[in-house]
């Protein structure tokens, strides 16, 4: 495998963690303030779609990107609602919003588009393009570091860099602002930070806006930068992987970096080599493709070890009289 091999499967690797870091980090909110959201993939999906209507319809990415935060954000109310106005069960809201996604999306882009509930090709303005960086073409002369520049760091959608930057802003939120603190100390013991005259209920409102935010352009990042539009269940389970990497991340945004990195390069080299031919044995395509979700089956059984979550997640919040 030479050094160019090596690049691209990388720079394929970035391209294809990106969303599962979006949705990671959107997690990563919710659970710290104690609403465990299984329904991050159907936010995505639903963001997806209405990004990739919009866009053909207004031959503009960014209004795409705007529609699928709306989208996302509407079924993060309805989880809201459910689990913390409501107090309901938070896991059977997530279930609901996964299943209320998938069929409302091939519902509505059958109705409006008649194509099998996929939407129209995206082209020119109505897709993020990528952008080169400075110095790029100039410093990819120079070995190893500008290749890695150019090819690697250079070369992406704007909605990369933005989860990128996603990490550090997410870490400094969390373990450097009150809110953060506020934030964390609801997931811990909400009673506590009621007593101390918070809103537990404002703080994990919050918390599940930031994640149909962060949902929304990981949505609108599959439909309008990875692919060319929307395709029936395009988030293919990458809401529940992201949910995997957060428990292998141990609920820490550097964490989710690494962890949706690792099943960003498992996809990558699945891709490259779809039957990977290690000399004594050759691996079939089957199980390559199938890489990423037994990693996930792994870390969910606990081959990590022992992750403890947030102790007061997934139990709505009764305020004592």
């Amino acid at each position: 495998m030479d050094f160019n091999t090596v690049l691209q499967i990388l720079d394929s690797a970035v391209r294809l963690m990106t969303p599962l870091l979006l949705a990671c980090l959107a997690g990563l909110y919710s659970e710290r303030s104690g609403v465990f959201d299984i329904g991050l993939e159907g936010k995505m999906l639903m963001a997806a779609f209405t990004a990739a209507s919009v866009a053909y319809a207004t031959g503009s990415a960014w209004l795409g990107l705007l529609a699928g935060i709306g989208g996302s954000m509407a079924m993060s109310l309805i989880h809201g609602l459910a689990s913390i106005t409501f107090m309901g069960n938070q896991l059977i809201s997530g279930v609901a919003i996964n299943f209320l996604a998938s069929g409302m999306t091939v519902l509505l882009g059958q109705k409006i588009f008649g194509l099998g509930g996929r939407t129209p090709s995206l082209q020119g303005a109505a897709r993020f393009q990528e952008i080169t960086l400075p110095l790029a073409d100039t410093l990819g002369q120079v070995p190893v570091i500008g290749p890695i520049y150019a090819q690697l760091i250079s070369g992406h959608s704007i909605l990369v860099y933005v989860a990128f930057l996603a990490v550090p802003l997410t870490w400094w939120v969390l373990f450097r602002t009150r809110f953060g603190l506020r934030l964390r100390a609801v997931g811990e013991n909400p009673a506590s930070v009621d007593t101390a005259g918070v809103s537990v209920t404002r703080l994990r409102y919050a918390a599940i806006g930031i994640c149909g935010v962060l949902t929304g352009i990981a949505g609108a990042y599959l439909a309008t930068s990875l692919s060319a539009g929307f395709v029936k269940e395009m988030t293919a389970g990458r809401g529940f992987i992201a949910l995997a990497a957060l428990i292998f991340a141990k609920w820490r945004p550097w964490g989710a970096l690494g962890a949706t990195f690792l099943f960003g390069l498992l996809e990558a080299i699945a891709n490259r080599y779809p039957n990977l031919d290690l000399g004594i044995v050759t691996v079939p395509s089957m199980f390559m493709n199938a890489l990423p979700y037994i990693l996930t089956v792994i870390i969910l059984a606990g081959f990590v070890g022992r992750a403890i979550p947030p102790r007061a997640g997934g139990e709505p919040y009764v305020k004592e009289r």
